[in-house]
């Protein structure tokens, strides 16, 4: 693992992210590194926390309705968890077009799991291995957009 110089790369993204773990990752380090991360690059972030039921990600997020949900999972099930909940992610309308990103070690064996997780849903999938550059250029092409234009308007 390498560490990466956490350089703002976005001036002040002014995006509103929710990040949570999913209901069976008990870990809570990567949420609040990724918390921490978003802040620093001008996002303003509620943190769910680990083992969150997907109601209750659904529900904050109709509730909220963020520029971007983040997903983390560290414990191998991540892929597993995640298309399950865009199963009733998806499903409400309200939140059809709201970005959604996932990453971490998403299964136990260190495959490639980008394809089925995009095919569930997902806008990106970020693998463990691929440092945080890839997220940061993800949050980049977020941040460019017509002020006042919410992300998923047409």
């Amino acid at each position: 693992m390498t560490i990466e110089a956490v350089q703002s790369t976005l001036p002040d993204a002014g995006l509103d992210v929710i990040v949570t773990g999913l209901s069976s990752d008990a870990h809570t380090w990567n949420l609040v590194y990724l918390e921490l991360l978003l802040e620093e690059l001008g996002c303003r972030v509620t943190n769910l926390g680990a083992c969150v039921p997907d109601a209750t990600i659904v529900r904050e997020c109709v509730t909220r309705r963020p520029d971007l949900l983040v997903i983390s999972s560290l414990n191998g099930h991540g892929r597993q968890d995640g298309v399950r909940l865009m199963e009733a992610f998806r499903a409400r309308a309200e939140l059809v077009t709201m970005p959604v990103v996932i990453g971490g070690k998403l299964d136990v064996t260190g495959g490639s799991n980008a394809a089925r997780l995009l095919e569930a849903g997902f806008d990106a999938v970020f693998e463990d291995s691929a440092g945080l550059t890839p997220f940061r250029t993800f949050l980049r092409t977020l941040s460019v957009r017509a002020p006042g234009v919410p992300l998923g308007a047409g």
